[in-house]
């Protein structure tokens, strides 16, 4: 098949015994592949692969070659069997040091839930030499992207919350912009209400995303589109709809960023 010269394509690995067994059930492809739609981004390919250091080395320089993307998910967290950083610091022939960055970010946030630090959790702030580092809004425990690879939580909502701060650093079929809203109350308070408003918007994408390890509840609403007017207009109907939120549960609105 003949690719124009101006389509952004990419590809997908997916890294998880759970996920070959059948205990755990995938829905991160769906979820990627409706973010690169978004986007304008073909996404070509997904291969599924166990926790094997050989067979995720494989899997991304298979692929990384062929896309202008590559996003995995899955194999970043403390336990031994995390192995996804190890493997790509090895595709890439770069070492695997601690990174300072990330360890003061999941410091500060273990800090706030009077998490002990100790070697397994310090694992999540391995990060190859040479490389940029994914925010995590909901825990913290960053991902990380270098050359064309972008390494992502393989739990859904991190994952979803990764993809959303790359956003706007990937080059797609049209320009994307994003509003993010702050809510001081949970999901299923604003989940009504914010269907419904996705339901009139279907031209401007709607996230909620919980923050953990806060000392109060907290939910990110994430709305992308590329019509700037339609995303103000939404943007301003789900402000209102969070300040009514607040108005009726008694509790003061976050402070903004």
């Amino acid at each position: 098949m003949t690719t124009p010269a101006d389509t952004v394509t990419a590809g997908l690995v997916v890294i998880g015994d759970e996920i070959l067994s059948g205990r755990t059930r995938d829905v991160n492809i769906g979820a990627t592949a409706e973010f690169c739609t978004d986007l304008g981004i073909e996404l070509r390919e997904v291969r599924v692969v166990s926790d094997d250091m050989e067979a995720i080395v494989e899997a991304v320089d298979a692929v990384r070659g062929r896309y202008t993307y590559v996003f995995t998910t899955g194999g970043i967290g403390p336990t031994h069997d995390d192995i996804t950083a190890d493997a790509i610091a090895r595709a890439f022939g770069v070492a695997l040091p601690i990174n300072e960055t990330a360890r003061a970010m999941l410091e500060t946030r273990w800090k706030q839930t009077g998490t002990e630090v100790n070697e397994a959790r310090l694992r999540m702030a391995r990060i190859p030499e040479g490389a940029d580092l994914i925010v995590n809004s909901v825990s913290a425990a960053p991902g990380f992207r270098i050359g064309n690879v972008h390494v992502m939580a393989g739990v859904p909502v991190i994952m979803r919350a990764m993809l959303e701060a790359l956003a706007p650093t990937l080059k797609g079929g049209r320009k994307i912009a994003s509003v993010t809203v702050k809510a001081a109350v949970g999901e299923g308070t604003v989940g009504g209400p914010l269907g419904r408003l996705q339901e009139e918007y279907p031209d401007v994408k709607m996230g909620s995303y919980p923050q953990m390890g806060r000392d109060r509840v907290m939910t990110e609403l994430v709305l992308r589109s590329s019509d700037l007017a339609r995303l103000e207009e939404a943007a301003t109907k789900v402000r209102a709809m969070v300040a009514e939120a607040h108005a009726r549960a008694g509790v003061e609105p976050p402070a903004e960023d």
